[in-house]
């Protein structure tokens, strides 16, 4: 039986349903991304024009980068224990619907608001170092590489992310944990976007390609290995 495209929308509608009711996701989606533009934004509009060619010396965009890895984990460690805790999980996987298309729609929930949430961000940040900061530390904050590097890994990041997130949320017994663990999940992603941005780490061509290249295996390799993670008996039982 192959894969169906109406189940797998089918689950990506009723979890967009579910997320819309939660405060604690609407909170997440919410309050992350605060935290990561303040910082920069205060940094770049604070900054006299004598001191614009500093930041050709980093990357003050990349610190934005901790969004997609934060706050799809934290939605998408959601998405399993979230129905077992509100006993409506049973009634899900007792249907025909395969444990691919389940994650699947399951990844995609948590994808398109994360998306939204971080390019709404970017457009934010972009729009306020255009009208608030001086010409020249605009000039050198926002770069076209700088740009289409948002644009790429902004995704990949969400994708590696969600994996992470659904892979704790089959396992965990409580929404909080299972959240938390997916917010500590994601630091290694953090910590590098943000060493990054302070040139800790020098971003070259070469760089960006070879993580791009890693996270798209690690995107296209989590579906497959959360695939066999997800024990159908074991989360419809209730056991260990």
């Amino acid at each position: 039986m192959g894969m169906s495209g109406r189940r797998v929308t089918a689950i990506f509608r009723k979890e967009l349903r579910e997320y819309r009711r939660n405060r604690s996701i609407v909170a997440t989606m919410a309050v992350i991304p605060l935290i990561f533009i303040l910082f920069p934004l205060i940094e770049i509009i604070a900054r006299p024009a004598s001191a614009a060619s500093g930041l050709l010396q980093g990357d003050p965009l990349a610190y934005l980068l901790g969004i997609p890895a934060i706050v799809p984990a934290v939605v998408a460690a959601y998405s399993v224990v979230g129905e077992r805790q509100q006993d409506t999980l049973e009634s899900v996987l007792t249907t025909p619907i395969r444990r691919e298309e389940f994650l699947l729609g399951k990844a995609l929930a948590a994808l398109v608001p994360s998306l939204a949430v971080a390019y709404v961000v970017y457009l934010f940040f972009l729009v306020c170092v255009e009208l608030f900061a001086r010409p020249a530390v605009a000039s050198a904050a926002i770069q076209g590489p700088e740009l289409l590097a948002q644009l790429l890994f902004t995704p990949l990041l969400a994708g590696w992310s969600i994996w992470i997130g659904i892979a704790i949320s089959t396992r965990a017994s409580e929404v909080r944990v299972a959240q938390q663990l997916g917010m500590l999940a994601s630091l290694p992603s953090v910590v590098v976007t943000t060493l990054i941005a302070f040139n800790v780490i020098h971003p070259t061509l070469a760089l960006a390609i070879g993580l791009g290249a890693v996270l798209l295996v690690l995107d296209g390799l989590g579906w497959r290995i959360v695939s066999t993670m997800f024990d159908r008996e074991r989360l419809i039982t209730g056991t260990r």
